[in-house]
């Protein structure tokens, strides 16, 4: 299991950050990688995504909505995976912190997408947060 991790303090409470995280269909507007998010009901989302030279169809599902403070999700299909941000207030406003962890049934393979996945879920994720800071 390979496991990345990203933090950045936004400059608002985590009130109004954390509406803007759960609202996962607008991802789509937050990253250049993130081609499109479909709702498909019952906190369930298909992500369309193009990253390493290819797209990537994959469907999560929200296993915890604990506002303003925890947002986690798992794969339903693709490569198994499971994340949570976990908001924190801080005196400049709230420390964001993601942590993505996920499964590839090679060694030789996971190290080889960890290699290419750690600055890319990196990139994303300061995307997504630089975004929503933005929105806020």
């Amino acid at each position: 299991m390979a496991t990345i991790e990203h933090s950045a303090i936004l400059k608002a409470p985590p009130e109004r950050v954390f509406a803007l995280l759960e609202r996962v269909e607008d991802f789509a507007d937050y990253s250049d990688l993130i081609q499109a998010i479909e709702p498909l009901g019952e906190a369930r989302y298909r992500w369309h995504v193009h990253a390493v030279g290819r797209d990537w169809t994959f469907d999560v599902a929200i296993t915890e909505s604990r506002a303003p403070e925890l947002l986690a999700w798992e794969s339903l299909d693709g490569v198994e995976n499971q994340g949570c941000y976990r908001l924190t207030p801080v005196a400049e406003g709230t420390e964001v912190a993601l942590t993505l962890t996920y499964v590839l049934r090679s060694r030789l393979v996971e190290k080889a997408v960890s290699r290419a996945a750690k600055p890319l879920v990196g990139r994303v994720s300061r995307q997504i947060l630089e975004r929503v800071e933005a929105r806020l």
